[in-house]
């Protein structure tokens, strides 16, 4: 039997700056990564974990300039949509924040949760079925946190159409779409989210219960 690595104080202390100084980068530069950066960090998102070893999360790279142009224009409609809730004060923050990313980042992909997957034959699934999606989010933070660790950026962009989205990319109808992501490295770069440095909110405490 192997022996567990010996994770020292100073590994530690890495990992915490590393939780720290993962950031949601919507400001990139142009700047292409280096050639197999995208797929070996791809093959680092599958060491997540997954219900049943189930590994539903399915990744698109978007390399077309026309689907991207229609990300782009998806993401318009749907800011668009999303401004108008809101109202005076809150409106106006939200029309000056910067959202995503979409005409700088050099890479860009899209990851999906395929929930009829038969590998790990259901297990842990049955009464809790949204593990699968829960799944497909693990391997986009350990993604996240390996791109970090070699000083790249990732953005994730929430604010789309799912079901244009699937059209766009023309993806399986079983897909459940989980993000859209930009990748490249941050033309900026900051400990503090950007949504606390521009005030929309604050991080707070962690609700904790006990029973």
């Amino acid at each position: 039997m192997p022996l567990p690595p010996d994770f020292t104080d100073d590994f530690r202390a890495g990992l915490v700056a590393l939780l720290r100084w993962r950031r949601d980068v919507r400001r990139f530069e142009r700047t292409a990564l280096p050639e197999g950066t995208l797929e070996r960090l791809l093959e680092l998102a599958c060491i997540a974990p997954s219900v049943g070893l189930s590994q539903p999360w399915r990744f698109v790279v978007v390399e077309s300039a026309e689907r991207r142009a229609a990300v782009r224009d998806s993401f318009e409609r749907c800011n668009a949509e999303a401004l108008a809730c809101f109202s005076g004060e809150r409106a106006a923050l939200y029309a000056r924040l910067k959202l995503a990313g979409l005409n700088e980042a050099p890479c860009q992909f899209a990851v999906f949760a395929d929930r009829t997957t038969e590998q790990g034959h259901g297990l842990g699934r049955k009464t809790m079925p949204a593990t699968i999606d829960y799944s497909a989010v693990m391997a986009v933070h350990t993604l996240w946190l390996a791109a970090r660790a070699e000083g790249i950026g990732m953005g994730w962009v929430s604010i789309l159409d799912a079901a244009e989205m699937a059209k766009i990319l023309d993806t399986p109808p079983e897909w459940t779409l989980i993000g859209y992501f930009c990748l490249g490295y941050a033309s900026e770069e900051h400990d503090v989210p950007t949504l606390e440095r521009e005030g929309w909110e604050q991080r707070r405490r962690p609700v904790v219960i006990k029973r």
